[in-house]
């Protein structure tokens, strides 16, 4: 994937934000945490509900790190790590810890270009990641596994 000479705009970021956090509500679920990077993996937009334990903006924002460090989804760099115990611990010492390889964190495109990631916490995995789709749809952006 290219990345794009665009940016993600803090407008869209809100967007894939507030949409995320909207259908984790109406899907009446416990309190979640979503983080947005840019491309260059810098926090454009954060929110963590009330009653979200403390670690959730941490896990969030390491699923959408490790989205964009590796170039795929969380649950596709969990999928490949489970099968490479070592390269788990080598890509945890290269990453400073700050990848967490777990579904929730997708990277998110503008037609073929990597704009950014979402990454989401406090659900279980698959309703983490299902959520950050309906979000990144919202603000018309693609996601990419």
């Amino acid at each position: 994937m290219a990345r794009s000479s665009s940016r993600l705009s803090l407008e869209k970021a809100a967007v894939i934000v507030d949409e995320t956090l909207a259908e984790a509500r109406r899907l009446e679920l416990r309190p979640m945490c979503v983080a947005v990077l840019d491309d260059g993996g810098h926090l454009k937009a954060l929110k963590r509900e009330d009653g979200a334990s403390i670690l959730r903006p941490q896990v969030a924002i390491g699923k959408a790190w490790g989205s964009l460090g590796m170039g795929g989804s969380s649950r596709s760099i969990a999928d490949r790590l489970n099968e490479r115990p070592t390269f788990l611990a080598a890509l945890t010492a290269l990453a400073d810890g700050k990848v967490v390889p777990a579904a929730g964190g997708l990277l998110i495109r503008d037609g073929d270009d990597v704009v950014g990631a979402v990454g989401v916490s406090g659900g279980t995995s698959d309703e983490d990641e299902d959520i950050a789709r309906v979000g990144v749809a919202a603000a018309g952006l693609d996601c990419f596994d």
